[in-house]
């Protein structure tokens, strides 16, 4: 996927919002605020920062060394960076988001959780 093709999948999610508060070479998904998806535009192989459970990061990581390696400039125990242009399935690449998204909608407060539900 490009990164015109990650960026359209993460906002066609409810409650995501897009921005650039890191500055102007890495764009940032948010669900009701918090992020779930970092995209860097200046990098020279198109990578995506996606949380995820730490068991399944490592299995991750494990499966397809080439492609998933733990979160650059984030915890690396619950982030991985993903190299989106090295031949992962597509469905495996947005399962990942999927994963993202979910975790951080799960960890949002009640109020905040009513109103994305209410989206």
């Amino acid at each position: 996927m490009n990164l015109e093709e990650l960026r359209e999948y993460c906002l066609a999610k409810k409650g995501v919002e897009e921005g650039m508060p890191f500055g102007d070479t890495t764009l940032v998904m948010k669900v009701m605020g918090k992020i779930f998806a970092l995209l860097p535009l200046d990098a020279e192989i198109q990578t995506i920062n996606l949380k995820c459970d730490p068991d399944r990061a490592i299995e991750l990581r494990e499966a397809y060394p080439d492609s998933i390696q733990p979160g650059y400039h984030m915890n690396k125990a619950h982030w991985n960076t993903v190299s989106t242009e090295l031949g992962l399935p597509k469905k495996l690449l947005q399962e990942m988001i999927d994963h993202s998204y979910d975790l951080i909608v799960a960890s949002l407060p009640k109020k905040v959780r009513l109103e994305w539900e209410q989206l």
